[in-house]
């Protein structure tokens, strides 16, 4: 099987900084893969040697099947790269950019699709602007629209949504999820986990440039989260003895992390023992955000 990107025990050091520590994994071919981790974890180092930008101290990485170093260009050319920082020429408009980046892959008669990738990023109005004149919001899109020109079969998006405000991040969105559907493989890093959750078909977790979680989004959510219960009563305190963990919460309410249902079926039991009366109940479903505090806490 040919993967979309394939990590072998990929190692990168500068100098006394291990930034990779055998980091392996495979992204097959139409996935949407999220790539998560606190800052300093090695994303982004890891996706600049996907890239080819960097190269790996020890370890192997394909594209397409395309070694990053000794098949580069063709490695290169499967795949679309949406960087963190905003890097620009600002001799340039917003379409000459474009039909620029479009001659790097010797892509000639490419105009039909550039105006296709300007619609969706609602850059149509500002084709003709330069980019020194654009918002930061703008240039991100530039870079998101840079990354597709070549229709590479594989993205990798970089933090693309940091510092861009609803609309655009919807309608990017909706072109990224198009484009997954159409046969494009995804890769996704994001510091908004909810956007993870709703996307990403699965999702390796980061930590010291080491892979400390890497499984469907469902299956992180079953196994390592739980629930929240938000409880006020007419009392002052918790009864003793429960199973569970209290966290901080305001005055008079009171917030407790379930393993499961039975869980909540026993602090429910426990309560009602006291005599207290449940003035107050709210069950959050687990999400990614806890998912990701409780995987980074254990490593």
């Amino acid at each position: 099987m040919t993967y979309a990107i394939e990590v072998r025990n990929v190692e990168k050091r500068y100098g006394a900084l291990q930034a990779l520590a055998g980091v392996s994994l495979a992204v097959a071919q139409g996935e949407f893969f999220g790539l998560l981790g606190p800052n300093g974890a090695g994303k982004t180092t890891l996706i600049s040697v996907v890239a080819g930008l960097t190269r790996a101290s020890e370890g192997e990485v394909r594209v397409m099947g395309a070694d990053v170093v000794a098949d580069y260009r063709h490695a290169r050319r499967m795949l679309g790269v949406v960087p963190q920082e905003l890097v620009f020429d600002p001799f340039f408009s917003v379409r000459e950019t474009l039909r620029i980046q479009s001659g790097y892959y010797g892509l000639r008669g490419n105009g039909a699709w550039i105006d296709e990738v300007m619609h969706h990023l609602d850059l149509t109005a500002k084709a003709d602007a330069n980019m020194r004149t654009l918002s930061g919001g703008m240039k991100r899109r530039v870079l998101v629209a840079q990354a597709l020109v070549h229709r590479p079969p594989v993205i990798v998006l970089d933090e693309p949504t940091a510092g861009v405000d609803v609309e655009l991040r919807q309608g990017l969105w909706q072109f990224i999820r198009r484009l997954n559907r159409e046969g494009h493989t995804i890769v996704l890093t994001t510091h908004y986990l909810e956007e993870a959750e709703e996307l990403c078909d699965r999702i390796a977790m980061l930590k010291a440039g080491r892979i400390v979680a890497l499984d469907s989004t469902r299956k992180l959510l079953e196994t390592f989260s739980g629930l929240l219960l938000r409880l006020r009563t007419d009392r002052d305190a918790l009864p003793e003895g429960l199973q569970a963990e209290v966290l901080p919460a305001e005055e008079g309410r009171f917030v407790l992390r379930l393993r499961d249902f039975d869980a909540l079926e026993q602090v429910l039991h426990r309560v009602r023992e006291t005599g207290a009366v449940i003035r107050e109940l709210e069950l959050e479903p687990p999400d990614l955000e806890e998912v990701f505090l409780r995987v980074m806490e254990r490593h």
